[in-house]
Parts: C-alpha cells; structure tokens; sequence
C-alpha cells in the first residue's frame, strides 16, 4: 500500500509550508500605523505590560498585554489624550489568536 507513505508525505509538506511563512504584521494591529510613535512602557505589579503609544505627544492608543489573556487595545478616537472606554462608543480590540 503505498497510500499511507504518500499521505504522510502530503501532510509533512503542508505542515512545512505552515510553519515557514514566516512573521507577517498583523493587519488588525492599530499600532502598526504608529511609524513615529514614542512608546512608553510600564509592567504594573501583577504582570500586565502597558504600552502607551503617543505621536506628537499624544495618546493614540494604549496596548495592554495581560500577563495571562489575550493582548487587548484602547484607542483615542476623538483626539481628547484619553483612551475611549468610559463613553458607550467605546472600542476595544481584542487579538485572539497568534500563529507565531
């Protein structure tokens, strides 16, 4: 039966191909349009990492990596210096899956 070597075989290669794409950007990523960005980063003390993003000094958008979760981002949309998630057209984005 030489089936099961050529499966084996067609399978190895899609995994190969898989796994050698290599790191794209994400697209969804808000901060990947933050060339000039200054980011200023904290580690508060349960071991979430902030990241606040700032062009001309400010506030665009704030990533905020849990130390267990997924990573999750604030943004600025109306321009006023703070991240939008007290008014009720808040946005927070969510990265639920990672192939890295």
């Amino acid at each position: 039966m030489r089936i099961v070597p050529t499966l084996l075989i067609a399978l190895s290669l899609a995994l190969a191909g898989c796994s050698t794409t290599g790191a794209q950007p994400d697209p969804n990523d808000p901060t990947a349009n933050l060339r000039n960005a200054e980011v200023i980063e904290r580690v508060q003390d349960n071991g979430d990492v902030i990241q606040e993003y700032r062009v001309n000094g400010q506030l665009k958008v704030v990533k905020v990596t849990p130390r267990r979760g997924p990573t999750y981002y604030l943004m600025d949309d109306d321009g006023d210096g703070f991240p939008d998630e007290a008014s009720k057209d808040a946005k927070v984005y969510w990265k639920l899956f990672d192939w890295n």
